[in-house]
């Protein structure tokens, strides 16, 4: 289906200003009859950019521009480097059709920072830290990785030291890039453990690789499913480090998915649901109002802060949820009602795993595989500990897992 002629541009435009536009954005901006960006790109454009001129409102929403949609009149949108990354271009992309909108780049100050360092991009974890908290910098922090992050302001560069040097990475050195492109870029490098600018520009990115050996006590362990059990806070709830490895095996977690972690405890299985891949998200649901502190600690701790909380139990909390593509169920599959509510949640094609070590939570998944099919299978692990002067197994509980996946 062809959709309606393009009636808005979105022209990228760098730290250089004007000059630095090529002759298809100079042009969009001298056909416009308005012209819609931040108040610092819309002071870039020249007197003869004549143009109708509307800052974003604060707080920051597309609907005053969408506005401009059955007006006939061409708009054009003024938006940092590659709008189409981290910026207002990929947010306007889910309100109007390609058709309608034509997106005109500059170069990012992502790829900027790349080409000063010779990195790979596409061997660099990108990051916005713009509007996001400092936490989501926490997934990507493990020996040797390279990390471009764009800062949310002055400050962000002296925070990010401190939580490298806090992490066991305080060797790693960092390269602040001010004003990339522009007349004023100026680069600033340290150390994280004797990082001594307070605050830099506030247009600013930071590129660091990770050097060091994160301790025991920190996060930077793996990037496969299977954190040691220390790596959370918890009380016991807790789906153990091997158990937990296959549980997300057969959750299969793909970009984008989104999961329910139904009676979360300490929320291990949503945490690495969302360690997997940076596109995907996770809902926790939790009745217990300590195991909920739990989960508010290590989702920030293990670099996922997005990871939502839903307090309540189910199948009650579960009500007005978005649309899962696959569920788990940590705890309570012996409750009247809960394997039905989340069965018929559940997207077409998604997936419902269930851990059961009591012979009734067993009982429960028997019954529900002879209804809607499935498998069942039960995992034992035994590890060798000490007796006397020699060493044996101990067993640790059996676990029966069972998965689903919906017609």
């Amino acid at each position: 289906m062809q959709g309606r002629q393009a009636w808005l541009t979105v022209v990228g435009i760098g730290d250089e200003g004007y000059a630095g536009l090529v002759r298809d954005a100079r042009r969009a901006l001298f056909d416009a009859a308005v012209v819609t960006g931040g108040a610092r790109h819309l002071a870039m454009l020249p007197s003869r950019v004549r143009a109708r001129r509307e800052p974003w409102p604060q707080p920051f929403s597309v609907e005053a521009l969408l506005a401009h949609r059955e007006s006939n009149l061409p708009v054009c949108v003024l938006a940092s480097g590659d709008p189409m990354l981290f910026g207002v271009g990929a947010t306007l992309a889910r309100h109007v059709t390609p058709g309608e909108m034509r997106v005109l780049p500059a170069p990012s100050s992502l790829s900027l920072a790349a080409a000063r360092l010779g990195w790979a991009l596409q061997d660099t974890a990108t990051v916005s830290l713009v509007g996001r908290p400092l936490d989501a910098l926490r997934r990507h922090l493990y020996t040797r990785s390279r990390v471009l992050a764009l800062s949310s302001d002055g400050r962000t560069p002296a925070a990010l030291a401190a939580l490298l040097s806090e992490a066991g990475f305080g060797a790693t050195r960092l390269a602040v890039f001010e004003h990339l492109g522009g007349a004023c870029e100026r680069r600033i490098d340290g150390r994280a453990d004797a990082w001594q600018v307070e605050e830099a520009a506030a247009l600013n990115l930071v590129a660091f690789e990770c050097t060091g050996e994160a301790p025991a006590h920190t996060h930077g362990w793996t990037l496969t499913p299977g954190l040691p059990d220390d790596a959370y806070r918890h009380d016991g709830q807790l789906t153990k480090r091997d158990v937990r490895a296959l549980t997300l095996a057969r959750l299969a977690p793909a970009p984008g998915a989104l999961l329910w972690d139904v009676g979360a405890g300490s929320g291990s299985i949503g945490i690495e649901w969302m360690r997997s891949h940076a596109a995907c998200r996770a809902i926790a649901i939790e009745a217990h109002a300590q195991r909920q502190r739990f989960i508010e600690h290590n989702r920030a701790a293990l670099g996922v802060p997005g990871l939502q909380l839903v307090a309540g139990r189910a199948p009650d909390a579960l009500a007005g949820l978005a649309t899962p593509d696959a569920v788990f169920i940590g705890g309570g599959v012996t409750a009247p009602g809960v394997l039905d509510a989340c069965w018929a949640a559940l997207a077409p094609g998604g997936r419902l795993v269930a851990n059961a070590v009591t012979l009734q939570s067993e009982a429960a998944l028997v019954a529900w595989r002879a209804q809607h099919g499935g498998t069942l299978t039960r995992i034992g692990i035994g590890e060798a500990q000490p007796l006397g002067g020699f060493d044996t197994w101990r067993q640790a509980l059996p676990v029966t897992l069972y998965e689903a996946v919906k017609p």
